[in-house]
């Protein structure tokens, strides 16, 4: 028997047997162990939205996050890893990426994050695509958020509750914000997110759906049967719904305290959770 080597092709061994090409899997993983002074500067310079754009990529940290990717149609360009974590997950990484075996040390100097994970990727930022229409569903529509956790969580508690659609306004705080995809914890790969001008996205749908809003002055959203086909309108953080989106809003609720003893009381909720007893309320009091 005579073995004809033919080519090496990152890891995988191709070879003649007996006049039949045979591929063998050496290794599921190709790594490199080097970090340029570059690449690192240009790491770190994408926890900036200016460098994002003109880079088109940006950052995930952390194991969860990471498979939540590779498990999504977002095209990764490189993965940056310790040597344990590579080992560890070796069976899940496909051949055709690019991991790049870094010490611990090397990891925390490209890291966002306060206390590195083990893994960080380097994303495609994908194009955005053609806003739907509401159609017997809740739409979500995000005026101003400017706390990228708020915002995370607001997408991970849509997911919970199967909104799919999240319309954002063009100064809301990035979806591609490190904090913003850590706080997602992976639903940004599942939840359709767009940036548009929300005072345009509301004039073309005026009369056709309601529009939810919690102002001050609503009705008692505990009381309230929900429509399934709607647009729900959470609002900054601070100033809430701003008046030129309110005059569009024909449902208005308020989340009423709870009637106790205490006379000092909270002046409002933190925003992430007024959406998250939205979401529910339309859940639960659904027509």
């Amino acid at each position: 028997m005579q073995n004809d080597f033919t080519a090496i092709s990152f890891c995988t061994i191709f070879f003649y047997v007996n006049c039949t090409l045979i591929r063998i899997f050496i290794y599921p993983v190709c790594t490199i162990d080097m970090l340029t002074k570059n690449q690192a500067k240009k790491i770190r310079s994408l926890g900036i939205k200016k460098y994002r754009e003109r880079y088109g990529e940006f950052i995930a940290e952390g194991d969860k996050i990471i498979k939540e990717l590779i498990n999504s149609n977002l095209q990764i360009n490189s993965i940056y890893a310790t040597p344990t974590w590579i080992e560890k997950n070796k069976n899940f990484l496909s051949s055709h990426l690019t991991i790049v075996s870094l010490t611990p040390s090397q990891l925390k100097n490209i890291s966002q994050q306060t206390t590195p994970n083990q893994a960080l990727a380097l994303v495609n930022i994908p194009q955005q695509k053609q806003i739907p229409d509401p159609q017997n569903k809740v739409t979500l529509l995000i005026e101003n958020i400017q706390d990228p956790g708020n915002l995370g969580t607001i997408i991970r508690t849509a997911e919970w509750f199967g909104i799919n659609n999240i319309i954002c306004s063009g100064d809301t705080v990035d979806l591609y914000n490190p904090k913003v995809i850590q706080a997602t914890m992976g639903s940004f790969c599942r939840i359709n997110i767009f940036y548009t001008n929300i005072i345009n996205y509301l004039n073309m749908h005026k009369n056709k759906v309601p529009v939810y809003g919690a102002v001050l002055n609503g009705q008692n959203a505990f009381k309230q049967k929900f429509q399934k086909n709607a647009i729900l309108v959470v609002g900054n953080e601070s100033k809430g719904i701003s008046v030129e989106v309110e005059n569009f809003i024909t449902h208005k609720v308020t989340i009423p305290p709870y009637d106790s003893d205490n006379e000092l009381k909270p002046d409002s909720l933190n925003a992430s959770v007024a959406a998250a007893i939205l979401m529910s309320l339309f859940r639960m009091n659904t027509d």
